[in-house]
């Protein structure tokens, strides 16, 4: 899924960020609006991990939509 698609369908996977990443508040989900850079942060900042694992996770999760 791209980030256009990503971005469109922000809504509708905001349940899906949190059921994989359910550390993620609300708040958190609003202000990262479907942008790939501030919700790798965001899973750098809540899970303590490096740049490259979140980079990873996302990566994976994209690829889980396209399914």
């Amino acid at each position: 899924m791209n980030t256009d698609r990503i971005q469109g369908n922000w809504k509708q996977l905001s349940g899906k960020l949190h059921e994989r990443w359910g550390q993620l508040t609300d708040d958190d989900i609003a202000r990262i609006a479907g942008q790939r850079d501030q919700l790798i942060g965001k899973i750098q900042e809540h899970y303590g991990i490096a740049r490259d694992q979140a980079e990873k996770q996302v990566k994976d999760f994209e690829a889980s939509l396209k399914h």
